[in-house]
């Protein structure tokens, strides 16, 4: 092909046939550009369950472009002409294939978009940048959501969503004439435990992926996490896969149990979809659609439905709203000037912590953890022991297969650490380790008692919560839903207050691991 009139930039983010950035694709005037390189993997320490993830999703992409007849330019980690960076490949190529104009659709990171627009500036060339077509809000409707209410609560804009997109709705109404179900999704799990889970979907690697395997296990060998448990959808027929597997299977319980944890029992009754949705390998009207179907022909409870497409129409679509209309300050809050150091364990799981060593282990295992180990174990920890909320940012996007950042920031800054002060989150998400124990039987086996916060034995977590009351009771006490809590520290006379506080620091001073 001679130079060509587009050429359509694809990241690893962005593997669908039929994106907006292919939209009036002609085969015989443009071609596509995707690049594998491993500043894409280091500017954040990301691990290798993650990183094989997006490689071998790209790599099956590719094959899937060239199948369709689109000329494509790709250049693979081990090229020995790679750059090293996203930058300087695309500007190296750009030299080389001297395209007309640059296509693509808009991304999932606000680096990644200054990159590209300084390259496109850089060499004189036009950036067409087009909706991206996997979310059911734009940008622009959100700022304009936004604009029209005093609080950016997801609540509001949830039922709004349903609203507009007539899901799970009778004329004007909720299906069951309530619009969640959260009292009938928080219920733990007996004595007994789970009982029998039905098995997530598995995929066995094929010869392309085991290629990307041996290749991070080489080029990353320093990177944290595991290669030979991966087992993730890195097609969109195995993304469909993992869906309708999903729906029929676990979604009835999903629900019930959606908060509920278990040692040794990673998978549960969870959907295991957000890296598929996330990297484009699934549409979310296809999930919705599907998790609704299976309610109206009776296979599945409305309050685990509707938990499902509260994640996905209500959650997901709200924190991208949240990041594109607050980057890029967002990513430098920190509201409770919280400077503490993540702990070294966090990327190792070596910690007498039972809840928290099972959390770690099983996300270095696979890349995955559910939400409430997410917000209520590892994220409960660092914003309990006040660690800086950009460094807490770093270890949720570098660890987890599903984490790009328009989803990982908000999460981890406004709703797990509290740095934006209360933009997503009405207050902060803390508790003692009674909850833990409450939600799982992690305690019964951890060195560390959640009804003690001084002592030896007390548990970090319930140390910590006391530590944090009394650091912020200032401004914890104008927050009405902090009120109870924060009278409960005028019950504590000195001693104990100073014995907490004693405690607190041995803790954050590595005594307590």
């Amino acid at each position: 092909m001679a130079e060509p009139r587009n050429l359509v930039l694809v990241l690893g983010d962005q593997l669908d046939l039929d994106a907006a950035a292919f939209d009036g694709f002609d085969a015989a005037r443009d071609a596509v550009w995707m690049a594998e390189v491993a500043g894409e993997a280091t500017h954040v320490w990301s691990s290798k369950p993650r990183t094989v993830m997006f490689l071998a999703a790209m790599r099956h992409f590719a094959d899937a472009l060239c199948a369709a007849g689109r000329t494509l330019h790709y250049t693979l980690l081990s090229d020995a002409a790679n750059q090293g960076s996203l930058q300087a490949q695309l500007d190296a190529d750009v030299d080389r294939l001297r395209p007309a104009v640059l296509v693509m659709t808009a991304p999932g990171d606000w680096r990644v978009l200054q990159v590209i627009k300084g390259v496109a500036q850089a060499q004189g060339l036009p950036l067409v940048i087009r909706e991206d077509r996997h979310f059911y809000c734009t940008v622009r409707e959100f700022a304009a959501h936004a604009r029209g209410h005093n609080s950016l609560r997801m609540e509001y804009f949830y039922r709004e969503m349903r609203k507009r997109h007539g899901v799970l709705m009778n004329a004007d109404l909720p299906e069951g004439g309530q619009w969640n179900f959260d009292e009938d999704n928080r219920e733990a799990f007996g004595t007994a435990g789970p009982g029998p889970v039905s098995e997530r979907a598995v995929f066995e690697p094929d010869a392309i992926t085991r290629d990307v395997i041996a290749l991070v296990e080489s080029h990353f060998a320093t990177h944290p996490g595991r290669t030979e448990d991966f087992a993730w959808p890195v097609t969109r027929e195995q993304g469909l896969v993992a869906l309708q597997r999903f729906i029929a299977e676990r979604l009835p319980l999903f629900g019930r149990y959606q908060d509920a944890m278990w040692p040794g029992e990673p998978w549960l009754h969870h959907a295991h979809l957000a890296a598929a949705l996330n990297l484009k390998l699934l549409h979310p009207r296809e999930a919705v659609d599907a998790a609704v179907a299976a309610y109206h022909a009776g296979a599945a409870p409305l309050a685990s439905v509707e938990g499902f497409v509260r994640q996905i129409l209500g959650w997901r679509e709200y924190v991208r709203g949240i990041y594109w209309t607050r980057m890029p300050g967002y990513a430098e809050h920190n509201a409770l000037d919280a400077n503490e150091d993540l702990p070294a364990w966090y990327w190792t799981g070596r910690t007498d912590m039972a809840c928290l060593r099972d959390a770690i282990t099983q996300t270095l295992q696979y890349g995955y953890a559910h939400h409430i180990q997410r917000l209520m174990v590892t994220g409960l920890f660092a914003l309990l022991y006040g660690v800086k909320p950009q460094q807490v940012h770093v270890w949720y996007l570098a660890v987890y297969v599903d984490a790009v950042e328009w989803v990982e920031l908000p999460n981890t800054l406004g709703m797990s650490q509290y740095a934006d002060g209360g933009l997503m989150a009405s207050k902060p998400y803390i508790a003692t380790g009674k909850y833990i124990h409450r939600m799982s039987p992690y305690c019964r086996g951890c060195r560390y008692d959640p009804a003690k916060r001084t002592g030896d034995r007390a548990c970090p977590y319930t140390t910590l919560y006391w530590d944090f009351l009394m650091r912020h009771e200032a401004r914890l006490s104008a927050n009405p839903r902090m009120a109870l809590q924060v009278k409960n520290v005028a019950r504590l006379n000195d001693e104990e207050k100073q014995a907490i506080q004693e405690r607190a620091a041995a803790i954050r001073s590595g005594g307590v691991a």
